[in-house]
């Protein structure tokens, strides 16, 4: 058996399978101290571990220690690469491109082979673009939807609100209004500049993961959910270095 870890900058997602089959997954934190929180008892039976990870350098080595002492089994973690199996890079240094967003792309282009746009609405909201050729046009980078209320929190001090999960886009009559609705607005205003770049690019495939996945598709996104994406991604790359 394989272990697939997909480990954030805060949230941890993890998969055990075998020959294709999923037998056990589940969502930690990747600081905690077990990060894989009600894993199965077939530990002894994991004999690989592959991981994809954006975490600080502190967190992977906090975390490959914890597998590496788990496991008895080797731990590989896999980044990002100029190209595999037809789908190439946009980045001149490619080790600058987080390697879920490779993973991603890469889980897309090998069930699609077509042109594709992948949104990774995690910690950060991360948007790419790949042409039907294979090639990675490049893409977005920016705060993710919590990352934005911690920012208003912790930099503005004088603002004081709610924190709440809403959809709502009118004009805000509160504080709290005013953030949680301008919030929503940023997102609809990123769903509909992705529709447009789509259209533009000949791009009819969108594919959404990440934790805020399903916020986006309810302010209009049209767009397959994928919450495994970047692990379906790294299990590829782990059997094509293992032959399989």
């Amino acid at each position: 058996m394989r272990l697939l870890i997909d480990a954030g900058n805060s949230r941890l997602k993890w998969r055990l399978e075998e020959s294709g089959q999923v037998f056990d997954q589940g969502v930690g934190v990747t600081a905690d101290v077990d990060p894989l929180p009600g894993f199965s008892a077939a530990e002894g039976r994991v004999s690989r571990v592959a991981v994809s990870t954006v975490a600080s350098e502190s967190k992977r080595v906090s975390l490959f220690k914890h597998l590496s002492s788990r496991f008895d089994a080797p731990v590989t973690f896999y980044w990002a690469e100029a190209v595999r199996g037809g789908l190439k890079s946009a980045y001149k240094d490619c080790s600058q491109m987080g390697a879920d967003r490779w993973h991603a792309m890469y889980g897309a282009w090998q069930r699609r082979n077509q042109a594709f746009l992948v949104v990774d609405a995690g910690s950060a909201i991360t948007v790419d673009y790949v042409d039907s050729e294979g090639r990675h046009l490049g893409g977005f980078i920016l705060p993710g939807l919590n990352m934005m209320r911690r920012s208003l929190q912790v930099d503005a001090a004088r603002i004081d609100f709610d924190p709440s999960q809403v959809l709502n886009t009118s004009l805000g009559v509160s504080t709290s209004e005013c953030v949680n609705h301008g919030i929503a607005w940023l997102s609809e205003a990123l769903v509909e500049r992705v529709r447009r770049d789509c259209i533009a690019l000949g791009i009819s495939d969108i594919l959404v993961t990440g934790g805020d996945a399903e916020r986006l598709l309810q302010l209009g996104l049209v767009a397959e959910f994928r919450p495994s994406l970047v692990m379906d991604g790294l299990g590829l790359i782990d059997a094509e270095a293992h032959a399989e």
